[in-house]
């Protein structure tokens, strides 16, 4: 094989799929990684297709067509500046290093400006869609110098996903752009996931389904306006059966779920920008909270109280209609963090390709996306997705919906953080006065902060609040 085109440093499950995805489409590629047996795998795998591995960096390199494009699929963090020392002694100028993992943005920013200063190229890239989305279609959100994007631009749209004939990749920005995009998907994976786990809750704690009939459920919705990825996979999964017990797998499951950081992150981010993404937050707190699987048994024990009953569990329709508004709240407060993360970074996010190329490939794809792209394509300033009139008319006629998911979870005791925060944002930011006159009253009392009046211009403070 002639020199490769593309290079690809970690040949675990992402990375070698996304080689092979790669060379699927003809273009050469070459893998190193240390492990001998991840090598053997990847040329087993890619067999009659142009890609070829490295037995040591140097050999890797040297069959690299220059100037090298050389992407890393490691885990985020020291492992990632590990491979970037080894690599520079061996880089000449303008070899460019892609970074496809789930790094933290302000990591991508201090990455691009240490190499920049050797001129050797630097990008952060976000891939969505797990193993099936490396192998044959991820959604893609590259970030860094608009140059080096081109350079690997064949090679991305090839191996993204497809909506039709459009490739769900885009240049998201400069800087960290690909990288921060990718965390605040993954915040909003959070909040969709926890709003689907709530409903799950609903159906099985209230209702008193199985989870058959839960699947069900999900699967005719999944036909519907939620069409989209994650409500597709929650009817597959909770379909399965335990080949040892024949119990429904998802009921022998430990109920404590994992996270890498991106919805911790996102919330932290959010927080710093000042724009609030209660949903979010609540998503990353009830992970945590699952995770205390230890005091929740302790604690259950010592408020171990009836609940009142009288609360009748909601329909069906009832429960759809609270999780679309439920999605699109979520989704707008991701979007409007990115607004206001393009403006404070300098990123130049187009919000409206953003959402084209979430319809495909990466986890939080929904049909919903087409909406929210029409919105953003024709009002690319707008401050909300909710200020617009048909978005406005889907979340108001369905926020009834929400209030009674909120009601009923709460008169039957049952944890609905997402859904009750999704509905105070939605409330809170309808209401054209809300009661922060105390808070600023209350500040200026013990800390002469000062305020400002309804009734005139200017900033006031009163020192005898107590006469």
């Amino acid at each position: 094989m002639t020199k490769a085109h593309f290079g690809m440093i970690g040949l675990g499950t992402m990375g070698r799929n996304f080689l092979l995805n790669i060379a699927e489409h003809g273009i050469s590629g070459v893998g190193y990684d240390l492990d001998a047996d991840k090598r053997a795998l990847l040329l087993q795998e890619g067999a009659g297709m142009p890609v070829a591995v490295g037995v040591d960096l140097p050999d890797f390199l040297a069959k690299l067509e220059s100037p090298r494009n050389i992407m890393l699929l490691v885990p985020a963090g020291p492992i990632v500046d590990k491979v970037i020392a080894d690599l520079v002694p061996h880089l000449d100028p303008d070899d460019l290093i892609i970074d496809g993992g789930n790094s933290h943005f302000t990591d991508t920013d201090c990455r691009i400006a240490e190499l920049d200063a050797k001129n050797i190229g630097f990008m952060g890239i976000g891939v969505s869609g797990g193993e099936e989305g490396a192998r044959h279609g991820a959604s893609i959100m590259p970030g860094g110098k608009i140059e080096y994007y081109k350079r690997i631009e064949t090679t991305l749209q090839a191996v993204s996903a497809k909506v039709g004939s459009e490739p769900c990749v885009a240049y998201m920005g400069s800087g960290s752009a690909g990288h921060f995009v990718k965390m605040v998907h993954n915040g909003i994976e959070y909040g969709l996931m926890q709003l689907i786990a709530e409903t799950y809750d609903h159906l099985k704690t209230v209702a008193g389904m199985q989870s058959d009939e839960i699947a069900r459920v999900f699967s005719k919705w999944n036909a519907g306006h939620l069409n989209s990825f994650l409500i597709e996979i929650t009817s597959t999964v909770l379909q399965k059966r335990d080949p040892e017990s024949g119990q429904f797998l998802v009921d022998e499951i430990l109920d404590t779920a994992g996270q890498k950081g991106t919805g911790k992150w996102t919330s932290q981010a959010a927080m710093d920008l000042g724009v609030p993404v209660p949903t979010i937050d609540s998503a990353v707190t009830m992970r945590q909270i699952s995770s205390q699987k230890k005091l929740r048994g302790e604690l259950s024990k010592c408020y171990d109280f009836a609940i009142p009953q009288g609360h009748s569990p909601l329909s069906v329709e009832e429960l759809e209609r609270a999780l679309k508004a439920a999605f699109v709240v979520t989704y707008a407060q991701g979007l409007s963090m990115l607004a206001a993360a393009s403006k404070e970074h300098g990123y130049g996010l187009d919000i409206a390709e953003i959402a084209r190329i979430w319809r495909g490939g990466c986890i939080i794809r929904s049909a919903l996306l087409e909406d929210i792209m029409r919105v953003y394509s024709a009002t690319p300033e707008l401050e909300t997705i909710l200020m617009d009139s048909d978005i406005a008319k889907t979340v108001g006629s369905n926020a009834l919906a929400i209030r009674k998911m909120v009601s009923s979870a709460v008169g039957q005791g049952i944890p609905a953080m997402c859904f009750a925060a999704t509905l105070a944002y939605f409330d809170a930011f309808r209401s054209e006065r809300l009661p922060a006159n105390l808070i600023q009253a209350q500040r200026d009392y013990f800390g002469a902060h000062t305020y400002q009046r309804t009734d005139k211009e200017g900033t006031f403070h009163t020192p005898d609040w107590d006469q």
